[in-house]
């Protein structure tokens, strides 16, 4: 799929900073590899039913401002994203609005390709839908058979088999082990499991947490042919193949929501071990999940607060940004309705004080150093935040390094509107 076009990048003399990530997998701040100067990124993206609430926006500015810091530090990443244009919410909401699921997935996918571009996000190089992938999904799925660790289901609404990963014989005789990501124990995995489609009550299950693989075809339901017969994919399963095949194994980071730790991002890992031999990632880095009006933002609860509402109302993206980066990646936090004006008063601020003429400039070379040192401890953007809004106010000695640094690091433009 084509994504959107690349935001202007400007350039900051002196060096950037090695980044260090917090590995949720490890729970040790780490240095991400970064072979031959290039750093491999895969983001869980969308399925394409309700897009882009705040929460994707959250997530996804943060591996944006990821991206920034590797290349202010002189790294090239390579940044892979999917699509989840097949899966049974997406399915689910067609039924219930009465339209054709390709229709309205393409429908979602360019409000959020608009959204991504507004926001001025950096886009992925490879932005492949699962679609485009149901063979290489498929031969992923006959070779998880024949190494053993998947095995056939009569499923009990259809003449076919369905498939499904064998987690135990997986955990015993494969490099991963049950936990390795998500390091829950077996009954917060089964609680997750039930609430994120894991479908633990599903007859003939070798163990109530395996995970499908493939699904034999239903009457009404999209399907394909392959070599595990006609059907459509499991949800880990696509992700783990499209990373694989697009960044090679054990890339840099695996990124995505806090709610993607388990069942998703433990089973992509798992079904890529197992397939394999090789670790799916070396650190995986998690957003912590955003609230409204008092509970997590859902599509279930329906309290989402839509980013191209907010732009069509003509907020400022910058705005947008500025009340997003407030908040550190990994701390939970709730938007309030007044979170845009406040992170528009932050950028009024610091417009105003890109003419600012102080009797004690402060040094910008100095508050770039403050700046790369913030980014590059765990991408701590509120503290970043704090050393601009200081510098702003005070008047700096070189307005122009200072400008270029906060669309470089953060992606906000202080000349606009000027």
């Amino acid at each position: 799929m084509r994504t959107w076009t690349k935001p202007e990048i400007p350039k900051v003399g002196g060096s950037g900073v090695p980044l260090k990530l917090f590995n949720s997998a490890t729970g040790r701040l780490e240095y991400p590899p970064t072979p031959d100067d290039t750093a491999t990124l895969y983001v869980c993206g969308i399925t394409p039913y309700d897009a882009t609430h705040i929460g994707h926006a959250f997530t996804y500015l943060t591996f944006d401002i990821m991206q920034r810091a590797w290349l202010d530090a002189g790294i090239t990443p390579h940044y892979a994203q999917n699509i989840t244009d097949i899966d049974d919410p997406l399915l689910e909401r067609a039924k219930e609005t009465n339209v054709n699921w390709e229709s309205l997935a393409q429908e979602q996918i360019a409000l959020y390709r608009s959204d991504m571009f507004r926001l001025g996000m950096i886009p992925p190089q490879d932005f492949i839908a699962v679609t485009e992938k149901i063979d290489s999904i498929a031969e992923a799925v006959d070779n998880l058979k024949k190494q053993g660790y998947a095995y056939e289901v009569q499923a009990p609404d259809a003449d076919g088999v369905d498939i499904f990963f064998d987690a135990t014989g997986a955990s015993t005789n494969s490099q991963w082990r049950l936990g390795d990501i998500s390091h829950y124990d077996r009954n917060e995995m089964m609680i997750l499991c039930r609430q994120r489609g894991g479908d633990p009550d599903y007859p003939g299950k070798r163990d109530p947490i395996d995970p499908l693989l493939w699904r034999s075809e239903r009457e009404g339901e999209p399907s394909w042919d392959s070599v595990v017969g006609r059907g459509r994919p499991g949800w880990h399963i696509e992700c783990s193949v499209i990373a694989v095949q697009q960044l090679g194994s054990a890339f840099s980071v695996q990124g995505g929501g806090e709610d993607l730790r388990f069942p998703h991002h433990e089973f992509s890992a798992a079904h890529a071990t197992a397939a394999t031999g090789m670790p799916l990632a070396h650190v995986y880095c998690h957003t912590a999940l955003v609230a409204y009006q008092g509970s997590k933002m859902s599509k279930s609860r329906g309290n989402l607060v839509f980013v191209s509402k907010l732009l069509d109302q003509g907020k400022d993206p910058a705005a947008i940004r500025l009340a997003l980066l407030a908040h550190h990646y990994r701390s939970e936090w709730e938007w309030f309705d007044n979170d845009v004006e406040t992170g528009q008063r932050r950028l009024n601020a610091w417009r105003a004080g890109y003419h600012k003429n102080g009797e004690d400039p402060v040094s910008a070379q100095a508050t770039v150093q403050r700046l790369r040192q913030a980014l590059a401890n765990d991408l701590d953007t509120p503290v970043m935040l704090a050393a601009l809004d200081a510098a702003w106010d005070q008047g700096t000695d070189d307005p122009e390094i200072l400008a270029d640094a906060c669309e470089a690091f953060l992606g906000i433009s202080v000349k606009e509107g000027n």
